[in-house]
């Protein structure tokens, strides 16, 4: 009998429990069940059916409990108890595609699903009110997807507010993406049986990550708890704390979140390694430009690697990818898309659907012949017939391709690298095929050809993979797994000072783990508090920037203006969590005339922009710091 409980309610909760039930009906199922009391809305409780036969599970896995922490629970303190030393799984989830892969004992191994398939795709669909995701599912992405009942794209809108351009240029996906403009997160549903039931990113990410979960514990004979991900170089740090919330109520704890181009660093740094044993030869630096795009993100690396080592000199990205240039074309097919498609009816969500398959399907086929024709009939007495060339497809995303040009000559300024200095240039990612890319890529670079070592697809899981194993404490007789990744900051990191304008601490391209500090003094005289707004981002007003938390220091000795010594330290940690430190000292003392305060960031939730506007309006400017030039510590 199916329960009313498999219906969506806006429902808090605190703790999310994942529990393997019985075999039923020829499925094994996870009932994902959500008691009261954590600040996460829209929530589902509905069986995850994972397509699996009966006599597949029981024969290949046992039947343990799974318990999802609350997120206060899953701090990487805890201990595994079981008897085997447990390997981290890599996982990356594309915004179309994913993967996932393991350290197998000798090498990476990527795993298949029930179809045999090592790439799959990155949606949840909720169709008949029981969630299941690409791994599992045995109907098509395109037929799902024409019903509204599919939410893909999770990683273009997780995390996101709703004035962010991004989820803007969402609302035309064929489910329900909605905003009031006002800086809190957007209202995402899919249809079921011609109601529109709400759900988030995060809770669509959790269900897709217990199906990888299983998949991978039915292969691997037994449990799975730590992970590796990989991360787009521009997520903000409010971001990778929703992928850690989605993995914690998946019951995974991450070990390591890794940008892309930083796992494919650590993949090439492997190869470049046995290269060098194979060879007998000590091995020089090799310097290489990693090149990443995919449907939702595009990311540019340039890595120094020797003897197993990759260093990443600097490091650039932005959300543009594959989603964009397939929108692109989609408003070229039909320029009043967003008028006919406004209002999400049945109708409209097919019609939309239809239009993106086949706009799809042909910027596929332009990849490997130079002109497509377009047939489809969105109804309505609605229709398209034209045939599109190459040359319309890169005319129609020039702006794109400028945007990746940029973030090209940007990372190569930032690493002070000469396209003469590159050993060779790295192209990974989904868009990686498309004609123009590959040239733009290389013309940049003085380059004939790209490297062929790496499979454009794997690249980034198997990096992931590689990390799990050296996360997880793996050795390898060969020394496969002397591997070590020294990663850098994507974005500058530091507070609001000097009126409105973002003073950077920490900045961009920093090696982690990385210490700096910078000292300010009082705005005011007599000015007895001071607050410690922190942003990140690249832009001088602080308006412009992320603003990830904030804290007030009290207890400040009365004294003109400029006289107390503020001192405000940044640590970041090999495993990229930030801490913020502030003490006060006054001249001629040597100890803190106040207690030292520490803060874990991120600090705030949704809501950024009204934070911002609520600090500006209790406080104004009688709690501002202005920097003291001479304290810049390097």
């Amino acid at each position: 009998m199916r329960s009313q409980s498999h219906r969506f309610y806006h429902h808090p909760i605190t703790v999310t429990q994942i529990v393997c039930n019985s075999v039923q009906n020829g499925l094994s199922s996870y009932m994902l069940d959500f008691p009261k009391g954590l600040a996460v809305s829209h929530l589902f409780s509905a069986r995850v059916s994972l397509s699996l036969h009966t006599s597949q599970f029981l024969n290949r896995m046992a039947e343990p409990a799974y318990t999802v922490a609350s997120e206060s629970e899953t701090t990487g303190e805890e201990k595994s108890s079981s008897a085997f030393l447990e390997i981290a799984i890599g996982i990356d989830i594309g915004t179309s595609q994913c993967s996932i892969a393991v350290w197998n004992g000798s090498e990476v191994e990527l795993l298949r699903n029930t179809r045999d398939q090592k790439i799959m795709r990155s949606y949840v669909t909720f169709k008949d009110e029981i969630p299941s995701g690409g791994i599992s599912s045995q109907l098509s992405h395109e037929n799902e997807m024409l019903s509204g009942a599919a939410i893909f794209n999770m990683k273009r809108l997780i995390g996101r507010v709703d004035t962010d351009p991004v989820v803007h240029a969402s609302k035309s996906l064929p489910f329900l993406v909605q905003t009031l403009d006002i800086g809190v997160r957007p209202f995402i549903a899919a249809l079921v049986n011609n109601i529109w039931r709400s759900t988030t990113p995060e809770e669509v990410l959790a269900i897709f990550l217990v199906e990888l979960r299983v998949m991978a514990e039915i292969q691997l004979k037994h449990p799975v708890r730590n992970v590796v991900l990989t991360i787009p170089v521009s997520f903000s740090r409010f971001q990778l704390t929703r992928i850690e919330r989605a993995c914690a109520m998946a019951g995974l704890q991450v070990l390591r979140l890794m940008p892309e181009p930083t796992a494919v660093a650590l993949l090439y740094a492997q190869q470049q390694q046995q290269t060098v044993h194979e060879n007998m030869g000590s091995g020089t630096e090799k310097i290489a430009l990693i090149f990443n795009m995919g449907a939702g993100y595009c990311d540019v690396a340039i890595t120094a690697t020797a003897g197993g080592v990759s260093q990443i000199k600097a490091l650039l990205g932005g959300a543009i990818g594959g989603e964009d240039m397939l929108q692109n074309m989609m408003h070229y097919l039909l320029p009043n898309m967003d008028n006919l498609f406004s209002s999400h009816g049945i109708n409209e969500i097919n019609s939309m659907g239809l239009l993106r398959v086949a706009t799809q399907d042909a910027i596929h086929k332009l990849s490997f012949q130079t002109s497509v024709q377009i047939d489809v009939n969105l109804g309505n007495g609605s229709k398209i017939c034209k045939v599109v060339d190459r040359q319309e497809f890169e005319e129609v995303n020039q702006k794109v391709f400028e945007k990746c040009e940029n973030l090209i000559t940007r990372c190569l300024h930032d690493a002070k690298v000469e396209v003469e200095d590159l050993n060779d240039v790295i192209l990974v990612g989904g868009c990686s095929n498309i004609p123009k890319i590959r040239n733009l890529v290389m013309g940049i670079c003085k380059r004939e050809e790209v490297y062929t070592g790496i499979d454009p697809l794997e690249a980034a899981v198997c990096g992931a993979a590689l990390e799990g194993a050296v996360a997880s404490g793996i050795s390898d007789p060969f020394g496969s797994l002397d591997l070590l990744t020294i990663q850098a900051t994507p974005l500058d990191i530091g507070i609001q000072a000097n009126g409105n304008n973002f003073v950077p601490i920490i900045h961009r391209n920093t090696a982690m783990p990385a210490r700096k500090e910078l000292t300010f003094t009082t705005a005011h005289d007599n000015q007895a508090e001071a607050l410690i707004v922190v942003y990140e981002g690249e832009e001088k007003l602080v308006g412009k920037n992320q603003l990830l938390g904030y804290f007030k220091i009290t207890g400040i000795p009365l004294a003109p203006k400029g006289a107390p010594e503020i001192n405000v330290c940044m640590d970041i940690d090999a495993s990229n969590v930030l801490r913020v430190l502030a003490g006060v000292a006054m001249p001629g003392t040597q100890h803190p005339v106040t207690p030292v305060m520490e803060v874990k960031m991120p600090t705030v939730d949704d809501g950024h922009g009204w934070c911002a506007e609520a600090l500006l309006r209790t406080y104004g400017s009688t709690l501002d710091l202005i920097t003291v030039q001479k304290k810049i510590q390097q």
